[in-house]
């Protein structure tokens, strides 16, 4: 799929989602703000009905006016200035409130207005069953003129979001539609980073692969010359360049193989007791020629008194390798790397720093991934897979080791591996 069609794909769903989840947001807020007037208005019309009953027990006429006041979104005042019994009124307000399904909790006072004090209050859980309430309580009965009384609802948000279930369902089905479109997003932005990832490797392999294959296809064409046996010199010189190109081959044929090992749940490990500083030593001998092609020096400053470890030969091996062919391949002077060997406690610290071009915060956090290579642009000066470090990384963690990178550009690189004893 083309970089173009995926960017639209990406905007216009993202468009879509921010769409939606606006549409939704708009209307649920609607219907709370339906529901919020449907509330106040059964309240309204509970608390007129039984200032009306109040009025009818006591012989007072209803006032012209509406006695019934909201004073703010979840308190209201009820002016009767009659006489109040307390036990009346409770009962009154649950019955009321039941009727319109009001199922919430609520504090009703009754306030004085000759002495401005409230005189009497309580907290009625409507969970609590009317008879009982109405037996048990023993309230008080005031015959003055000048009373009225108050009802809060503390809990009047969760009586409105009750009411909202399908709203409240919708809205949890969306966040999971949207999760799950955020991550098929993700998904396909991930494949096709692998994808490109992928297209990379191939082009890199067959490079690798093709260079190899030509030069021993030429220097079979000069060997099949019978004149070649005049020229013993010649005969070696070709015969050199074949052995040098077919042991590059072989270096990248095991290189793959063993990623491909590695993609497996387990990696078997033929753990020994190894001596790092000599594998250290032995991996340096090897990598001599490239080192005096490029006119570089490995310094070893070997102070673990305790060398050995219980680990695999073969990968550590490997791992010492790969990184000091990063550190001579990558380096645009002669290269200058120190190998360091330290003892801490429970672990064997191995240190390896260079003068290369050195890595950007950026890409050091992608460098131990698979396939992943620096981009240099249409430069391509120094060819590879893009698995040595990600080798290096899971032969390390496999050892229950770890390893780790700091580096700037221009000032080489220092990798650090840790393996516990």
């Amino acid at each position: 799929m083309k970089t173009a069609t995926i960017r639209l794909i990406v905007v216009l769903a993202t468009l879509s989602i921010v769409g939606i989840t606006i549409t939704q947001g708009y209307w649920v807020k609607r219907a709370f703000d339906l529901k919020e007037d449907e509330f106040e208005r059964q309240v309204n019309t509970a608390l007129l009905n039984v200032a009306q009953q109040i009025f009818s027990f006591s012989g007072t006429p209803s006032p012209a006016n509406n006695p019934v006041k909201q004073l703010s979104t979840n308190y209201f005042v009820v002016m009767v200035n009659s006489e109040i019994d307390a036990s009346l009124l409770e009962f009154l307000l649950r019955t009321e409130f039941e009727k319109r399904s009001i199922k919430t909790d609520f504090e009703y006072g009754i306030y004085d207005c000759t002495n401005e004090k409230m005189v009497y209050g309580n907290y009625v859980a409507l969970r609590e069953a009317v008879e009982k309430n109405s037996i048990e309580k023993n309230l008080p009965k005031w015959s003055n003129q000048g009373y009225y009384f108050g009802v809060q609802f503390p809990n009047r948000e969760a009586q409105i979001l009750n009411q909202m279930g399908i709203w409240i369902f919708s809205s949890l089905v969306l966040v999971l539609v949207i999760v799950f479109f955020s991550y098929t997003l993700f998904v396909i932005l991930k494949q096709k980073r692998l994808s490109e990832v992928q297209k990379d490797f191939i082009n890199n392999m067959t490079h690798e692969f093709k260079t190899p294959i030509a030069t021993i296809a030429v220097s079979t064409e000069v060997l099949k010359n019978p004149a070649i046996i005049h020229h013993p010199e010649r005969l070696l010189n070709y015969a050199t360049i074949i052995e040098s190109e077919n042991h590059r081959l072989k270096q990248h044929v095991e290189r793959v193989l063993q990623m491909a090992k590695l993609d497996k749940d387990h990696i078997e490990l033929k753990k020994e007791n190894v001596n790092l500083h000599d594998v250290i030593e032995e991996v340096v001998r090897g990598m001599r020629v490239p080192l005096q092609e490029k006119g570089g020096e490995v310094i070893l400053n070997l102070q673990a008194e305790q060398p050995v470890i219980h680990v695999d030969k073969l990968h550590i091996t490997n791992v010492i390798y790969n990184l000091l062919d990063n550190a001579i391949k990558y380096c645009n002077s002669n290269p200058m790397i120190t190998i360091i060997t330290k003892q801490n406690i429970k672990t064997l610290a191995l240190e390896m720093k260079d003068n290369g071009i050195g890595i950007q915060d950026a890409d050091q956090r992608k460098i131990f991934q698979k396939f992943y290579r620096v981009p240099t642009g249409n430069v391509h000066n120094v060819k590879g897979f893009g698995l040595g470090l990600n080798y290096v990384k899971q032969i390390v963690e496999s050892h229950r080791g770890k390893v780790g990178l700091t580096s700037q550009p221009g000032n080489g690189s220092l990798f650090s591996i840790y393996l516990p004893y």
